[in-house]
């Protein structure tokens, strides 16, 4: 049997204990990362806690609001009374969406995208019912054309010129006090119809602005 010297002796409690020291910081760092790691999850927790009552109070709030506007319309108002969009207005409930249709004949000329003069008074009207009872709510504005081949523009193609016209009637209403962040434009070119593209009134028809207001 092998006697150990004092030396020896030594030598490995000085190992062991340098061991046990090493395996205590070890396990004290594991302690406080973890404890750094449930604070954060409480701090995330609160946040999502606070976001989803948020939430519903808005879910709450628009079905509020979409269920006045249907009464008032049950009532015999129509959607431009009610809503103070111009144009032909149109409210889907199914959808959550009102949309205020503007014919490009009143807002531009043939293939251009500058606004006539007279296109200030609907598109100010736009503008102030949205800010008086829509402010908050996402608005689209959806350039839509006919489809006849771009002939005497500069523009590439239908989709282009659509696209064009939605951005200038954005950054009108922008100008007018709506949010940036709430009013995004969007160009369909010929791909939406609403009327045949066999006749005159109907490729007029076709040629036009949405504004379309999401209720939800």
């Amino acid at each position: 049997m092998h006697a150990f010297t004092n030396k020896q002796i030594a030598v490995l409690v000085g190992v062991l204990s340098v061991s046990l020291l090493s395996g205590c910081t070890n396990w004290r760092q594991r302690y406080e990362y973890l404890n750094v790691e449930h604070e954060n999850l409480k701090g995330q927790k609160t946040k999502l806690e606070s976001e989803k009552g948020q939430l519903v109070e808005r879910v709450a709030q628009d079905q509020q609001t979409i269920d006045e506007l249907t009464k008032q319309l049950e009532g015999g108002k129509t959607a431009a009374q009610v809503t103070g969009l111009p144009g032909e207005v149109v409210y889907d409930s199914a959808a959550g969406t009102i949309t205020s249709t503007l014919q490009d004949s009143i807002l531009f000329a043939s293939g251009a995208v500058t606004l006539k003069n007279a296109s200030s008074q609907q598109l100010d009207q736009v503008a102030a019912a949205i800010k008086a009872k829509y402010q908050g709510r996402l608005i689209d504005v959806i350039g839509n054309t006919d489809n006849e081949p771009i002939r005497k523009s500069k523009w590439e193609d239908n989709l282009q010129l659509s696209t064009e016209r939605a951005n200038t009637v954005v950054r009108y209403l922008i100008k007018r006090g709506i949010s940036e962040s709430d009013i995004r434009a969007i160009g369909r070119g010929a791909s939406h119809p609403v009327a045949e593209n066999t006749t005159a009134s109907g490729r007029a028809r076709n040629r036009r602005v949405e504004i379309v207001v999401h209720m939800k």
